[in-house]
């Protein structure tokens, strides 16, 4: 038998813990010295102990872990209901991990402002460009929305080019038009030499060309590209200028490390 403090250390929780599943029926000790009042416990309770433990590090209350340990899970379905928290936990993690990438990126766009931009804007023509396209649906403009969109598009159209023999011609295009509903239409592109309608499952278009496009370059991670965006507006607007057609991402530089990315910001533009 162990005391309630050796009990408490062999399972990894607070004394204060154990009197409480005592207090509301959920581990009573296996013995109370009727001298005394001090608590026992068993080795085979460490086994309900666990599983407490475990189902409210998933969330439930005591009340529904009471009602669960009666009969209790078994390992199987314990081992199952863990694995769903862990993933739910991981998923929220990364959420929050997003999140903070979006908001030190923003803080980096205030903490400019009223500053000389840094960013060179080139105006040029560009030509018209024959592309593999893969799209998709994203809930907003914000990064933590289009990546998950994107990075996918852009993979499994490598894969599907690649099985139907068709070499990527040239630097990858992003581009987006905004919905009505206010979703945005993602469109992945990788330039190539071959006639639409050639692969079935492919989508093979002309982008068109433009007289006049703003560009300026983006040296690094994506998530940080925002800063870039906002300054190439303001140069638009400064100068006189609209935007006339969706505005295109190019990637001039990719490497496994995020930060070697080299990025075109592409704005076409319309009369001053």
């Amino acid at each position: 038998m162990f005391s309630i403090g050796d009990f408490a250390r062999h399972g990894q929780v607070s004394v204060r813990m154990l009197r409480h599943y005592d207090a509301v029926g959920l581990l009573p000790p296996a013995r109370v010295d009727p001298a005394t009042g001090y608590r026992f416990y068993s080795a085979g309770q460490l086994a309900r102990l666990n599983r407490i433990v475990a189902l409210k590090e998933l969330g439930f209350s005591l009340e529904q872990v009471g009602r669960m340990l009666e009969p209790g899970p078994r390992p199987g379905e314990l081992r199952g209901m863990l694995a769903l928290r862990r993933a739910e936990l991981e998923q929220r993690l990364a959420a929050d991990r997003a999140r903070l990438t979006e908001v030190e990126a923003r803080l980096r766009i205030i903490e400019k402002e009223g500053v000389m931009p840094e960013q060179d804007v080139v105006i040029k023509s560009v030509p018209a460009v024959r592309v593999a396209r893969s799209s998709g649906v994203a809930a907003g403009f914000e990064p933590a929305r289009i990546s998950p969109v994107i990075q996918p598009l852009f993979e499994g159209l490598s894969d599907r080019l690649a099985q139907a023999v068709i070499a990527i011609a040239g630097p990858a295009i992003a581009y987006y038009e905004p919905a009505d509903d206010g979703t945005v239409r993602v469109h992945a592109c990788v330039p190539v030499n071959a006639e639409p309608g050639a692969v079935p499952d492919i989508s093979i278009v002309d982008l068109p060309a433009h007289d006049r496009v703003a560009t300026t370059v983006h040296h690094g991670d994506i998530g940080g590209i925002g800063a870039a965006w906002q300054e190439l507006g303001r140069w638009v607007e400064d100068n006189g200028y609209r935007t006339a057609a969706p505005v295109r991402e190019v990637t001039l530089e990719w490497t496994p490390d995020p930060n070697g990315w080299v990025t075109e910001l592409q704005e076409p533009l319309a009369g001053r």
